[in-house]
C-alpha cells in the first residue's frame, strides 16, 4: 500500500502502462488461437475453415438438399447457382454469408460425404459389407436408398455431437468438404498456403504489436520507478535536514545512509516489477482462464490443481524467508555503520596497531549479512525449481488427458496446443507473483524504514504560531534553564542563569564533560532547554522561526567541518551574497589570508570532501572566517580555537574584539589564556554555574576556577593577569 501511495504522482503514466498491458495481453493470449488455426485448420484441414463447399456436384447437390428442411433448402438455393459443366458454385454473395450456409449444410454434408470416408478407411464396418452386397459403389446407389441411409446417418450424426462438440463437428464437417472437393479434383492447395499466409501475417503483426507494448511499458515503468526513488530519497533528505541532534542520534548517520540508498533501491526494483509483473499477471490470468474455458477442453481441473500446489508452495517459503528480510536490512545498516567507523578512523586504527581487530569486527559484521542473505536466496532459489517442476508435470498431464481424448475424436491437436498455452500462461501469471514475492517482503521491510524517518516530526520545530526575529540587538538571556539529553535520567545542564550582552564577550570554562557545549548548542536550537528558557531581546527563542533564529548566529563547531568546494564557496557557506571584500575580510580576520594567498587559485582552490587536504589550524581557520562573514548579531565559538597554536589564538581573538563590537560573543574554551580579557566568565561543574565574573573576580572568589588556572598558568603569567 506505501508503494501505491508513492505513484500517486505519477497517475497518468500508470494509466497509460494499464493500457498498454491490456494491448500486450491481448495480443499474448491471442498468439495460442493463432497456432491452434494453424494446426488444426491450416495443417489438418488445409486451410478449409469453412464447411460450405465453394463448388458441389449436382448429385451430391440434389441429394444434400433432399436431407435438409425448407429454411435450410431456402439459404441452400439462394447462395449456389449451376455453371454449364453442371457443377453448383457458390455465388459472391454466399461468401459474404458462409456462417449462415455453415448452419445449414453441415450436418448435410456429413450424412452425404461421411459414407465416403467409411468406406474409404481401413475398418470393416456395415457400410462396406452392405455394398459389397449389393455390388454396387456409393455413387451408383440409387436416389431411394440415399434417403434410407441419410437416416442412419443422422442417427450418427446427432450421436457425435453430443460427444463431440460444435468445434470437432466442425472439423469432421470440413472433412466431409475435402472429400466433395477430392471427387471434383479440386485443387485447395491454393487455398492451404492462402490462409497460412494470412495467419502467419497477422500472427507476425500481433506478436509485433506485443513487442512494442512490453518495449513502451518498460519505458514507462522505469521512468516512473525512478520518479519514485527520486521523491523518496528527497523526502528522506528534506525529513533528515530538519531533524534535530535527537533523531539523528536516534537513527544513527549509518542507518539513515541506508534507508537513503539500499532502502530507496528496493523500493524503485520493486515498483518496476510492480508495474510490468504485479499489473500484468491478474490480466494475463484472467485472460487465460476464459480463453481455457472458450477451448471447451474439459480440463480446466489441471489448472486448479496446478495453481494450488503454486500457492502452497509460496506459502510455505514466505513463511520461512520473511522473517528473515527484517533481520537481514538491520545487518546492512550494521555493515555501513562498522565500514563508515573503521574507513573515518583508519589513521587512530593504525596508530594503535588495531588493524587486525577493526578486520575481525567487520569481518563479523560481514559474515553474518552474508548468512542471512544466503539463507534467504537459498530459500527463494528452491522456489523456482518445484515451480518449474509443477509447470512441467501439469504439461505432461495435460498431454497424458488430452491424448485420450484426441484418440476418441473429441478434441483437436490444435486446441490441446492451445490449451497447454493457455494454461501455462495462468501458471507464469502465478510465476511472476512468485518472482515478485522473493522481492516484496525485502522492499516491504524497506517501505516501513523509509516510513519511519519520514513519519518522525523533529522535536525542534517552529510553533504554529511562531514569528520571525527581526531587528536583533543580541541581548541573550538565560533564565533558569535546564537541560537533558533525550532518554537520559539526569540533567547535563542545572539551573543555568546568566546574561550576554552586544559588545561584550561571554566565555565558559570548565572541565571536560560539564555540558560547556551543550550549554551554546541550546541557542541555536539543536536541543530545545527542558527546563526554563533562553531569550533574544527578551523573546523567547521557541516562539520564533527557526530560520529566522539561525539566521543572526554565527556559529562554529568543536570540530570545523569543510565541504567539498572550494575556499571562497566554504567561507560563503553562510553568506551566499557576501561580496568579495567580505569574503577576503572574514579570511583575515580567521588569519587565513597567508595560506589561501599561497595556493595557486587562492580562494578558488578546491576543497576535498571534509577537508582532507587542510591541516586542522587551517580547517578550524576557515570555519571562522565562515561564521564571520555571516555579519550575525551573535556568534559562538564552541572551542574553536584549541586547534590553533598561541600566536595565531592571540590574533585572531584581537582581530574577533575589534570586528565584533556590537555582537554578543560566546566563547567556549579549555585555555584559561584564551578567555583572560573576556566581559564575563562562566564557570561549569557538573552542568552548574559555581563561578561568574571577570577573569580577576574569580580567581578571588571561585576555587574551581582557580585551580584550573594555576593548572594552566605559572606564578608570573597568574600575577601579571590580575594586576
Amino acid at each position: 500500500m506505501q508503494i501505491i501511495k508513492n505513484l500517486k504522482p505519477y497517475w497518468k503514466s500508470v494509466l497509460i502502462i494499464v493500457l498498454l498491458l491490456i494491448v500486450q495481453a491481448y495480443c499474448d493470449l491471442a498468439l495460442p488461437d493463432y497456432t491452434s488455426k494453424l494446426i488444426d485448420t491450416g495443417i489438418q484441414n488445409y486451410g478449409i475453415d469453412h464447411c460450405s463447399p465453394l463448388q458441389i456436384p449436382e448429385k451430391a447437390y440434389t441429394i444434400i438438399k433432399g436431407f435438409m428442411d425448407e429454411d435450410d433448402v431456402t439459404v441452400w438455393e439462394k447462395y449456389y447457382e449451376q455453371s454449364d459443366d453442371g457443377i453448383y458454385h457458390m455465388t459472391d454473395d454466399g461468401k459474404d454469408h458462409i456462417d449462415e450456409i455453415d448452419q445449414a449444410c453441415m450436418e448435410p454434408m456429413m450424412m452425404y460425404y461421411y459414407p465416403y470416408t467409411m468406406v474409404d478407411s481401413d475398418e470393416d464396418n456395415q457400410l462396406k459389407q452392405m455394398l459389397a452386397a449389393s455390388g454396387m459403389t456409393l455413387d451408383e446407389l440409387p436416389p431411394e436408398m440415399w434417403s434410407q441411409m441419410g437416416t442412419q446417418m443422422k442417427q450418427m450424426i446427432d450421436s457425435m455431437r453430443d460427444s463431440m462438440g460444435d468445434d470437432m463437428m466442425m472439423s469432421s464437417a470440413i472433412t466431409c468438404t475435402r472429400t466433395c472437393y477430392d471427387s471434383m479434383d479440386y485443387n485447395y492447395k491454393d487455398i492451404q498456403m492462402s490462409y497460412l499466409k494470412r495467419v502467419g501475417v497477422e500472427m507476425i503483426l500481433m506478436t509485433l504489436l506485443m513487442v512494442a507494448s512490453a518495449i513502451l511499458t518498460g519505458l514507462v515503468a522505469a521512468r516512473v520507478a525512478a520518479g519514485v526513488g527520486c521523491d523518496l530519497r528527497e523526502s528522506i533528505f528534506k525529513r533528515v535536514i530538519s531533524f534535530s541532534d535527537a533523531e539523528i542520534n536516534r537513527f544513527s548517520t549509518a542507518s539513515l545512509i541506508t534507508r537513503s540508498t539500499n532502502d530507496v533501491q528496493q523500493i524503485q526494483m520493486v515498483t518496476v516489477m510492480l508495474l510490468r509483473m504485479v499489473l500484468y499477471a491478474p490480466v494475463l490470468a484472467v485472460g487465460g482462464i476464459i480463453k481455457v474455458v472458450e477451448s471447451g477442453a474439459s480440463m480446466g481441473w489441471v489448472i486448479v490443481v496446478a495453481v494450488a500446489g503454486i500457492l502452497v508452495v509460496l506459502g510455505v517459503l514466505m513463511a520461512i524467508a520473511l522473517p528473515k528480510f527484517k533481520i537481514m536490512q538491520d545487518l546492512v545498516d550494521r555493515v555501513n555503520l562498522v565500514s563508515r567507523e573503521i574507513l573515518t578512523g583508519i589513521p587512530v586504527i593504525r596508530a594503535f596497531g588495531r588493524e587486525k581487530f577493526e578486520e575481525e569486527r567487520f569481518d563479523k559484521a560481514n559474515k553474518d549479512l552474508t548468512k542471512t542473505s544466503l539463507f534467504v536466496n537459498r530459500v527463494m532459489t528452491f522456489m523456482m525449481p518445484v515451480l518449474m517442476f509443477i509447470m512441467y508435470a501439469v504439461t505432461i498431464l495435460i498431454e497424458w488427458v488430452a491424448a485420450h481424448r484426441i484418440d476418441s475424436g473429441e478434441l483437436q491437436v490444435g486446441s490441446m496446443t492451445a490449451f497447454i498455452t493457455y494454461t501455462m500462461m495462468i501458471i507464469m501469471s502465478f510465476l511472476m507473483i512468485g518472482m515478485l514475492s522473493v522481492m516484496l517482503p525485502r522492499a516491504g521491510v524497506a517501505a516501513d524504514r523509509i516510513k519511519e524517518v519520514i513519519d518522525t516530526e523533529s522535536t525542534i520545530c517552529d510553533k504554529p504560531d511562531c514569528k520571525k526575529l527581526e531587528a536583533v540587538k543580541g541581548v541573550v538571556r538565560y533564565e533558569h534553564v535546564s537541560f537533558a539529553y533525550p532518554g537520559a535520567d539526569e540533567d547535563v545542564l542545572t539551573d543555568l542563569d546568566f546574561e550576554a550582552r552586544p559588545g561584550e564577550t561571554t566565555a565558559i570554562i570548565g572541565s571536560t564533560g560539564c555540558g560547556k557545549s551543550s550549554l551554546v548548542q541550546l541557542m541555536p536550537r539543536f536541543y530545545d532547554v527542558t527546563g526554563g528558557k533562553i531569550t533574544i531581546d527578551g523573546t523567547d527563542i521557541r516562539d520564533v522561526s527557526i530560520e529566522s533564529l539561525r539566521e543572526n548566529i554565527g556559529y562554529v563547531p568543536q570540530k570545523g567541518v569543510l565541504f567539498s568546494g572550494t575556499i571562497a564557496s566554504n567561507i560563503r557557506f553562510g553568506a551566499e551574497d557576501a561580496s568579495d571584500e567580505q569574503m577576503k575580510k572574514a579570511a583575515a580576520i580567521a588569519q587565513a589570508t597567508d595560506f589561501i594567498e599561497e595556493k595557486d587559485k587562492q580562494y578558488d582552490s578546491s576543497i576535498s570532501q571534509g577537508g582532507t587536504n587542510v591541516s586542522g589550524g587551517q580547517k578550524q581557520r576557515l570555519a571562522i572566517a565562515r561564521a564571520v562573514a555571516r555579519n550575525a548579531k551573535i556568534y559562538i565559538f564552541d572551542d574553536s580555537f584549541s586547534a590553533l597554536d598561541f600566536k595565531t589564538d592571540v590574533a585572531v581573538r584581537k582581530a574577533l574584539r575589534e570586528d565584533m563590537t556590537d555582537s554578543t560573543v560566546f566563547i567556549v574554551a579549555q585555555r584559561v589564556s584564551t578567555i583572560l580579557h573576556a566581559d564575563q566568565i562562566l564557570v561549569l561543574d557538573e552542568g552548574k554555574i559555581v563561578g561568574k565574573g571577570t577573569h580577576k573576580e574569580l580567581m578571588e572568589n571561585c576555587p574551581v576556577y582557580e585551580q584550573i588556572a594555576r593548572s594552566q598558568l605559572s606564578e608570573k603569567e597568574i600575577a601579571a593577569s590580575i594586576a
